[in-house]
């Protein structure tokens, strides 16, 4: 297993914003992170990425318990903006080329190709849906292990969204693996290994696609609507 969590635990003062999820991903999968806002999906993605601290219970990264240096094979997209306003497209990847040693210029160069963005143009310019092409170009770019996306579709139209999943499946392979969350789930559920339904920071329901589909006798759509309707 790439990722073990067991009994993890996280509270904001008398919120308890994870309550107790288990779960193991294996690697060279996509998985996909399932909830309402407010579950605890980015609290959880935030933990395993070492963003958070003072938590409870036990996350084993590759075997060995997740220390600060695993930051190195974990990224981690979040749905806010994280770019200075005075930077062009072009000095994000200068940015991550300073940061990340697995950052790829030539891949980030290719990714902004793919996705229509001009190196060019200033960030802070940027339409939601473009800002969110250009936080996945700068994320993918990196060789990590470990891929969490957190809300990657948001804003992006439906013409681009197919390109946009096509680029996110492509960077999966035997060495990595990717976790999105979402509430597209009809957009996701064909390409996903695996869902992880999150409500109130537990785990509802947590398998691989086929599993979930044989055990409910649903598709993970309509699954959704049954844990969440």
């Amino acid at each position: 297993m790439l990722l073990e969590c067991s009994g993890l635990k996280k509270s904001y003062g008398r919120k308890l914003a994870v309550r107790d999820i288990t779960l193991n991903l294996e690697q060279g999968k996509i998985y996909g992170l399932l909830g309402p806002n407010g579950s605890g999906k980015t609290t959880w993605m935030k933990m395993v990425a070492g963003l958070v601290k003072g938590w409870e219970g036990s996350i084993l990264f590759d075997g060995h318990a997740l220390t600060y240096k695993d930051k190195a094979e974990i990224t981690y997209m979040s749905t806010e903006p994280f770019f200075y306003s005075y930077m062009k497209i072009r000095d994000v990847g200068k940015y991550y080329s300073d940061f990340f040693a697995d950052f790829s210029p030539e891949r980030f160069e290719k990714l902004l190709m793919r996705m229509e963005l001009d190196p060019k143009d200033k960030a802070r310019t940027l339409s939601s849906g473009m800002a969110a092409k250009l936080k996945l170009a700068a994320t993918l770019a990196r060789d990590a292990r470990l891929y969490l996306l957190d809300e990657p579709l948001n804003g992006i139209d439906l013409v681009a969204r197919d390109h946009v999943m096509q680029t996110i499946r492509e960077a999966c392979s035997p060495r990595h693996t990717i976790v999105m969350s979402t509430h597209l789930v009809d957009e996701i559920e064909p390409m996903i290994d695996g869902a992880i339904f999150v409500r109130d920071g537990q785990i509802e329901a947590q398998g691989s696609v086929e599993e979930l589909r044989q055990r409910y006798g649903l598709s993970i759509v309509d699954l959704y609507r049954r844990i969440y309707g």
